[in-house]
């Protein structure tokens, strides 16, 4: 899986940091979404695919990757 987001559509609402705490937090200056692990395990999947959909502003995409 790959994550992506959106710093520009983040409204720092913390859902994605409250879900996934080992893939996202926050900046401290103004709660602007950081991603910590942009290629997290498998295991997280479903936290990261639930922060996304909770997700107010659509800031968080989620890709799977394709075999090669």
């Amino acid at each position: 899986m790959n994550v992506v987001i959106d710093e520009e559509k983040c409204v720092g609402s913390g859902q994605c940091v409250l879900t996934a705490p080992d893939v996202f937090d926050q900046r401290d200056a103004d709660g602007v979404v950081v991603l910590l692990q942009d290629t997290p395990p498998e295991t997280e999947l479903t936290n990261v695919r639930e922060a996304a959909d909770l997700c107010p502003a659509a800031a968080i995409r989620v890709r799977q990757r394709t075999a090669s």
